[in-house]
């Protein structure tokens, strides 16, 4: 199966070519893997001579302005290259024949639901900020492009709270957090209001390629790590696998402003996949991102100090 990837570069489309270069359907040359020099969500227009050029199968939509304040602050900006770019490739693709599967987001739902249920792909999207806007204006016209379509496949795979290389992700800013509040004898303190579903980019990536091999990648997928989790538990729970002594201290999510809203409730419903088998609780993932995790946190001390010492 031919498979190119957008966005290869990111943290999903990292875990997505690696996964799918193990995959046992995977030819030789590997999965195609489409950077921003391949497909720039800021200009869209090349998409029909890259897919003639390159003939995929399946095209998976991982590239996205995914900087959710940036969004906030730039909307439009937001809608081009979440919606209009996701629509351009979702008609190119339709155009010929080709599936496409578009990752979004839990931030399609605006975080209102307070009866402790999961959002399911059955339940209808109201974003609450202008990422979630983007994202669903980019699955409206995926499915638009797609009821046209001669045969080709389109499926949409929700994700929340993705964590994995490269760094820059949830746990990682919270090490760096915890060292400087370590370093003052302060405590952390961390939204603890907010609940979602983290969610290791390799399951959501192996959960990919689990849909791919099935021919299963049709229709609404939630592809989450199960149990749900505050960003204050997410905290106490990477702090503690780092050994570090740090009192972490919940605030409420309006002492914490920034340019975006997140949803309350950011917890999506898992979908089943073809194996029958839910992906695993997100502690245990956690567990075996650990080691990367702190082995990346210890070089980004080491050239902090580096860069200390040089200023001085």
């Amino acid at each position: 199966m031919r498979v190119a990837v957008t966005g290869a570069t990111g943290r999903l489309g990292r875990a997505l070519v690696a996964a799918r270069a193990d995959a046992p359907f995977t030819g030789p040359a590997g999965p195609l893997t489409w950077g921003r020099s391949a497909f720039d969500l800021d200009r869209p227009d090349g998409i029909g001579a890259l897919l003639d050029r390159d003939k995929p199968e399946v095209v998976i939509h991982a590239a996205a302005w995914s900087d959710v304040d940036g969004c906030a602050l730039d909307p439009e900006l937001a809608l081009r290259r979440n919606g209009v770019a996701t629509g351009v490739l979702a008609a190119a693709c339709a155009a010929r024949g080709i599936d496409l599967l578009a990752i979004s987001t839990n931030e399609v739902f605006d975080g209102g639901r307070n009866d402790g249920y999961g959002y399911a792909p059955t339940d209808p999207p109201s974003p609450g900020n202008p990422y979630g806007v983007s994202k669903l204006d980019g699955e409206l016209r995926a499915h638009a492009a797609f009821e046209a379509s001669n045969g080709a496949t389109l499926g949409i795979a929700r994700t929340a709270w993705l964590y994995g290389t490269p760094g820059r992700d949830f746990p990682s800013r919270i090490l760096l957090a915890a060292d400087r509040a370590a370093a003052s004898g302060e405590p952390l303190h961390v939204v603890g209001d907010e609940r979602g579903t983290p969610t290791y980019a390799l399951d959501c990536a192996e959960a990919v390629v689990e849909l791919l091999a099935a021919d299963a990648i049709g229709g609404i997928h939630h592809l989450v790590n199960g149990l749900v989790a505050s960003r204050a538990d997410w905290a106490r729970y990477t702090v503690a696998r780092a050994e570090l002594d740090v009192e972490i201290v919940d605030i409420p999510m309006t002492s914490w402003q920034r340019p975006s809203i997140p949803p309350r409730w950011g917890v999506l419903a898992p979908t089943p996949l073809p194996s029958g088998e839910p992906l695993r609780v997100w502690p245990d993932a956690m567990a075996d991102y650990a080691p990367t995790l702190l082995r990346e946190t210890r070089a980004a001390r080491a050239d902090a100090a580096i860069r200390s010492e040089a200023s001085r």
